[in-house]
């Protein structure tokens, strides 16, 4: 949805009378502020006016402008889409733009830029259109039938002359992407004026615009069900801004690496959904295809097995792509191209467990430093609100300081937005806010999303029986995946005997109601997957999966169940180590523990695609997220 719309006339007369931003309703405006910020909101407002004065007196002031239209299932906003009629087929005609108030930017890499007020690199402004082209089509079913001069997308860099930015003229157009300056309006209204039709009538461009808006879209692409193809095959993901930067600085660092013999770290930040794993594996599957020497490793069996299981489907080499950070013990300096480190915040203090043998022992090292020194482009992927266990320690600033110590150059990509949970910013927020990760205080979602064109469920039960019924409902009305998911609260027990074979033990126990686990690792039992597999199997529902067989995975619809582990009091969450039964993280120190348990609690409430419902234990706990999901 777009925040503002309204003909090119319109819409000019409102920005020279400085009411732009109040057409926005104010929920909205609020919403939008607190997630790009005032200073964006004012780069935005000073942006449109050249672009809209250029339609109108071209003659295209009646075409519909969307402005800040959302992405699906995305929270990445287009600046504006001009909406309107081809003018040689009559069809309905669409121009993406992206607008920039840069001056002078250079080329660092192939699609990735720097500006030198901007402490970070960031995307070519043709690369972010034509990704946003790509993937506005390939999520929207009835774009992708259109003829291909439907859709076309444009940057506007209004303050900028074509000599001032040299470097960046330097690219291939095409209908995706083109890129015009202020010297190079001229061309733009020609171009313009060659997608959309300047005699069309306004009834008409309002009419592309409703068509448009009505759209329906497709699920975002599940993880797990491409990575096959993505790995074996070609390139399924279309990664945007951030995302592609981080994409190209790892892509340059293993061309410098060859050239110059340098060491590159690479460091990507982001929440839950960010797109981390995407990323991974854009970049396993791209560099495999070149040759490099890559691998993809994590600290998570579940997630590992399940890649290894669902990527490397009939390609034993590609399962040998997946590793663990313990593999490295003794591994030879840089014997590997690149390293991913996926779920890097799993990152241990070393690689040494219980079956490690004697002679590793001897060569372990911090772990931080053995996954360094074994690739030319390290690439380590992580959210530090994930950290959910002791001993995990895989942090920018760790990372940062072995990086410095062993003589590497650092990169460091940060994410913004959430592509998970549809892409809704505004439920990421408001988990920060309901768990206290977020300075703001908890709101309740409807006083939140209020206003906003968001489409993510939330709510809440009374009853366990009934949280497992929505989740079911849910999935049968709307079709996906459904799961369980709680905190540590159960003992764990392995299966039992019985006349029929192995069963699961029904340990997670409220009242009358009862459930199991989700299997133990090495405990197979019949009608139930392994562990590893628990969120990606169908077998899966019906077991409670728990922090160490959801993290990392995601599936459409989310129940998760507060244990008394973590309780409202007051205005603030307690921890209750007495609660717990992880027996790693009872051990932790209580300046850790409460810490660990919120986390814990993030992960859960954040692998949902299209809706969540929680359920707490506590009376006064599951009052206080009645209110907050009211």
């Amino acid at each position: 949805m777009a925040l503002i719309r309204g003909s090119a006339r319109y819409l000019l007369a409102e920005a020279q009378a400085g009411r732009l931003h109040q057409l926005m309703s104010e929920q909205a405006r609020h919403q939008w502020e607190h997630q790009v910020g005032a200073g964006e909101v004012q780069s935005w407002l000073r942006s449109l006016p050249p672009l809209l004065n250029e339609l109108v007196e071209s003659g295209l002031g009646g075409v519909e402008v969307l402005l800040e239209h959302k992405l699906p299932h995305s929270p990445k906003r287009v600046d504006a889409i001009l909406c309107g009629v081809h003018p040689r087929t009559g069809e309905v005609s669409y121009v993406l733009v992206e607008l920039k108030q840069w001056s002078k930017a250079e080329l660092l890499a192939a699609d990735v830029v720097s500006i030198a007020t901007y402490s970070n690199p960031v995307l070519h402004p043709v690369a972010q259109v034509r990704g946003y082209c790509q993937y506005l089509v390939d999520s929207t079913p009835a774009l992708a039938e259109l003829p291909t001069q439907s859709v076309h997308g444009i940057a506007y860099l209004h303050n900028a002359t074509s000599a001032d930015i040299p470097s960046l003229m330097k690219y291939r157009p095409d209908r995706f992407g083109r890129m015009f300056t202020e010297d190079l309006k001229s061309e733009m209204v020609e171009h313009l004026r060659s997608t959309l039709d300047a005699s069309g009538g306004r009834d008409q461009a309002r009419e592309a615009a409703d068509r448009f808006l009505r759209f329906t879209h497709g699920p975002s692409k599940p993880l797990l069900r491409l990575a096959a193809k993505e790995i074996q095959d070609r390139e399924q993901f279309v990664l945007l801004d951030e995302q592609r930067v981080a994409y190209q600085l790892v892509e340059q660092a293993v061309v410098t690496a060859r050239a110059q013999r340098t060491q590159t770290v690479v460091v990507v930040i982001g929440g839950p959904g960010s797109g981390k794993s995407v990323i991974a594996l854009s970049l396993l599957g791209e560099l495999s295809r070149q040759g490099r020497k890559v691998h993809h490793a994590t600290g998570s069996s579940a997630f590992t097995n399940t890649m290894r299981k669902v990527a490397g489907s009939r390609n034993t080499r590609v399962q040998t792509m997946f590793k663990y950070f313990n593999n490295y013990v003794g591994a030879e300096p840089r014997e590997l191209d690149v390293l991913i480190c996926d779920e890097a915040h799993r990152v241990r203090e070393n690689s040494v467990n219980r079956w490690t043998g004697k002679e590793k022992r001897a060569l372990a090292r911090r772990q931080i430093e053995e996954l360094i020194d074994v690739a030319w482009v390290p690439v380590f992927l992580l959210d530090e609100n994930q950290i959910v266990r002791p001993g995990e320690m895989g942090s920018l600033e760790e990372i940062n300081a072995a990086a410095v110590a062993a003589g590497c150059r650092i990169d460091v990509v940060r994410l913004d937005g959430q592509f998970r949970c549809g892409g809704s910013d505004t439920f990421d927020e408001w988990v920060r806010r309901l768990l206290g990760l977020d300075p703001l205080p908890p709101i309740s979602w409807s006083r939140l999303s209020a206003g906003t064109d968001d489409e993510f469920r939330v709510t809440t039960v009374a009853t366990p029986a009934a949280l497992e019924a929505w989740i079911l409902s849910e999935r049968e009305q709307h079709g996906g995946t459904a799961r369980l998911a709680a905190g540590y609260c159960w003992r764990w027990s392995d299966p039992v005997d019985t006349p029929d074979g192995k069963r699961l033990v029904d340990d997670v126990s409220i009242d009358s109601w009862k459930r199991p686990w989700n299997a133990k690792p090495g405990k197979k039992v019949p009608d139930a997957p392994e562990s590893y597999y628990w969120a990606f199997d169908d077998r899966g529902f019906g077991q409670v999966g728990c922090i160490y067989t959801a993290q990392g995975f995601e599936y459409d619809w989310s129940g998760v169940i507060f244990g008394p582990d973590f309780v409202r009091r007051g205005d603030s969450w307690e921890a209750r180590r007495e609660y717990s039964h992880d027996p790693a993280v009872k051990k932790a120190e209580d300046v850790h523990f409460g810490a660990l348990i919120r986390n814990t609690y993030k992960v859960l409430m954040t692998r949902g695609m299209a809706g969540t419902c929680v359920y707490s234990t506590d009376p006064e706990t599951q009052a206080f997220l009645e209110k907050m999901t009211g």
